[in-house]
């Protein structure tokens, strides 16, 4: 197994893990502290040693993301499934966007590293820091003209903390698309190479 296709598979299943609570939080209004907590903290590895460190170094960090790759992408049968990776090839497709603007790229830079300190201070799941990041989303890649559509349960999404967690996610997506890129993904690969990383999230998660 490539060291690269071990990179790009991490990768993908932190972009599966954010994909996958957005869908949790929209329906049920919940998800698990400990991923969610994996998925913030990803926002804020901006030298890490390896793939794995920037998702905590442990591959039970991102357990939940390399579930949701190895069935969603294997089956997209079942709505959920559909759902999860709609919300990946949107995030997918925003990154791409994203890297071609560089102002863009240094106010989220900026605004997440002033966000760190808040995150020492109160831990990654506070509601004072999801709300900052939720707010840096919606001030810089909502603006696109592509918007990701959160399907869900209306009343859910409309607690204001919800909706917070949901774009601090998908800045937290944007992140895991931005290093599954930087790895070598390409949006080809889950066609062309969809057993093959499927396969090794396998292998992770024995």
């Amino acid at each position: 197994m490539s060291k690269s296709l071990h990179d790009q598979t991490l990768a993908l299943a932190g972009l599966f893990q954010a994909a996958a609570l957005v869908r949790q939080i929209a329906h049920n209004g919940s998800c698990s502290d400990e991923s969610l907590e994996t998925c913030i903290r990803s926002l804020f590895a901006t030298d890490p040693a390896s793939t794995l460190d920037v998702y905590g170094g442990e591959l039970s960090d991102i357990r939940e993301g390399l579930e949701a790759l190895s069935t969603s992408l294997a089956q997209q049968s079942r709505p959920q499934d559909v759902e999860i990776l709609r919300y990946v090839l949107n995030l997918v497709h925003l990154e791409s966007k994203l890297k071609r603007d560089g102002d863009m790229l240094d106010v989220i830079g900026s605004r997440i590293e002033q966000a760190r300190h808040t995150a020492s201070h109160f831990g990654y799941t506070h509601s004072n820091l999801i709300g900052n990041l939720a707010s840096i989303y919606t001030d810089t890649i909502s603006t696109f003209r592509l918007r990701i559509q959160v399907s869900g349960n209306p009343q859910v999404l409309q607690r204001e903390e919800n909706a917070a967690k949901v774009r601090a996610l998908l800045l937290a997506g944007i992140r895991s698309a931005v290093l599954w890129r930087q790895s070598g993904g390409h949006r080809w690969q889950l066609i062309f190479k969809r057993k093959k990383v499927i396969m090794h999230a396998r292998e992770l998660l024995r």
